[in-house]
């Protein structure tokens, strides 16, 4: 008789049952009825820290199924230490073998998830997925990057043949079918997504492909949590642009938001005009943006193919972010600049064609020759070309001065092919214009030469004057007119 009542007592889990079980301090044992849907993760150590593995779904009836289906959900809910190959090795094993299993279930299921099943998923998902990274270590990692540059190995996450098949069961659950979204919103809730959102900044590139995949096809089933995720990856811009400029994900995001401006309805909600403005354009300031640059470049021209409206903001945005000594970051923002020209139209491009015009011809003169070679390589494109024709008066005058300096004295004999090739068609466009251009350069020049010889003379006069008076060790006074000088100097000629 005592014997059954001890037995029916329940047992303190001794820790050194199972050493190498890992047991994360946020998976605490909670109430399964957990507040606002939230999923508590419960104890994911194993009974007396033995780990056995539970049937096939080939071996029971179908009745049972839907319950053999939430033990081995709660089954899968362990944790083990993937930094030691050698630990947990059966353990390990058996734990893959009932995630793929659980994986085959989920895709072959033919009646929706019930609520308990839905909460066991996600809380999976919360303990196997949701971790913290080393801020120390990410900091590290990512000058050590900036360093090494592209020859630079990414870490790559040691317990990934485990985490990828989560990963995929997550995938399979969210896209199925057979998921009812208005249920399922309780445990994939905000609070789900932003840990979600925070797992992007992994460096293992093959866990952000999947969350991003994940990430979109929760942002198309939970319609109820759209602005939610448009609002959290504007705070990760946000912490980004303003206080880290690290984050290993935000090429990801912003592929994916790439796909979500896309679907946008026309008009334009006001809500997404300042996301444009406040968030996608100063993402070209952060030195790091030769990383996004691709993902970000689309997001834009998506904006101005919606509403080519936009088309000034976006430029005179890339105008203030302009890079001004990285050379490779400008190349960069000249195709971009390109891409948002081919969806301009007439009156957009007159608001903004004087400053933007001023700032191609100063990269047209620069000595990099891939930033020259950009820049004129703007004459290529047809709709770019039509728009300059249109308003060759403004334009020409302001490029000409750059290109004849060009011809007659860049380094690099590409450019200057280039250039007197773009000399050419403007010549074509109007001669008299040209001519009247060539003639005000020519004056220019002759102006600047000039004033460069009054300045040596100057120069030269005070030299003079100084070496005259340092026998004598009297004070020069140096007046600040040349007129000044030239009478000092002529009254010491006639003395």
């Amino acid at each position: 008789m005592m014997k059954q009542i001890f037995g029916k007592l329940p047992k303190k889990t001794s820790k050194s049952s199972n050493p190498n079980v890992e047991v994360p301090p946020s998976s605490k044992p909670s109430n399964s009825n957990a507040p606002n849907g939230t999923v508590a993760p419960s104890s994911n150590r194993a009974t007396n820290g033995v780990y056995e593995a539970l049937p096939s779904f080939r071996d029971v009836p179908t009745s049972e199924k839907p319950n053999l289906f939430i033990k081995k959900l709660t089954l899968c809910c362990v944790v083990f230490d993937f930094t030691d190959p050698s630990k947990n090795l059966r353990e390990k094993e058996i734990k893959r073998q009932t995630l793929l299993e659980l994986v085959d279930y989920i895709s072959t299921v033919s009646t929706k998830f019930t609520d308990a099943a839905m909460q066991e998923i996600a809380k999976l998902a919360v303990v196997n997925l949701f971790r913290e990274f080393s801020s120390a270590n990410q900091e590290s990692k990512m000058l050590e990057t900036l360093d090494a540059g592209d020859d630079e190995e990414p870490a790559l996450e040691p317990a990934w043949p485990h985490l990828q098949v989560v990963y995929e069961l997550l995938l399979r659950f969210v896209a199925s079918p057979m998921t009812d979204a208005k249920l399922a919103k309780r445990y994939i809730d905000h609070s789900f997504v932003l840990k979600l959102l925070d797992l992007f900044d992994s460096e293992d590139q093959r866990e952000r492909e999947y969350l991003k995949t994940i990430l979109h096809r929760i942002y198309g089933k939970f319609m109820v949590h759209r602005p939610f995720i448009r609002k959290a990856i504007n705070n990760i811009f946000y912490r980004f642009m303003f206080e880290t400029e690290k984050h290993n994900g935000i090429a990801e995001l912003l592929e994916i938001l790439g796909s979500i401006i896309n679907g946008f309805a026309l008009p334009l909600k006001e809500e997404h005009k300042l996301f444009l403005v406040r968030a996608l354009i100063p993402l070209h300031r952060p030195k790091c943006a030769a990383a996004y640059h691709q993902q970000l470049c689309y997001c834009i021209v998506q904006f101005v193919e919606k509403d080519f409206k936009l088309a000034d903001t976006v430029i005179r945005g890339l105008l203030k972010y302009w890079p001004v000594t990285n050379s490779s970051k400008e190349v960069m923002f000249l195709g971009e600049l390109e891409e948002v020209l081919e969806a301009t139209q007439a009156a957009e491009f007159q608001r903004c064609m004087v400053p933007l015009f001023r700032l191609i011809a100063r990269c047209i003169n620069s000595s990099h020759f891939q930033v020259a070679e950009r820049a004129l390589f703007l004459w290529n494109n047809d709709h770019i070309r039509n728009l300059i024709t249109q308003n060759y008066k403004v334009i020409m005058p302001i490029v000409f001065p750059a290109m004849e300096r060009n011809t007659r004295g860049h380094w690099h004999q590409a450019v200057q092919s280039l250039t007197l090739n773009v000399r050419k068609v403007l010549a074509e466009t109007d001669q008299a214009l040209f001519d009247e251009c060539l003639a005000k350069f020519r004056e220019d020049e002759a102006n600047k030469t000039e004033a460069v010889a009054k300045r040596e003379a100057t120069w030269k006069l005070l030299e003079d004057l100084a070496a005259s008076k340092t026998v004598s060790n009297e004070a020069v006074l140096v007046s600040r007119f040349s007129s000044s000088v030239t009478l000092a100097t002529g009254k010491t000629s006639a003395s």
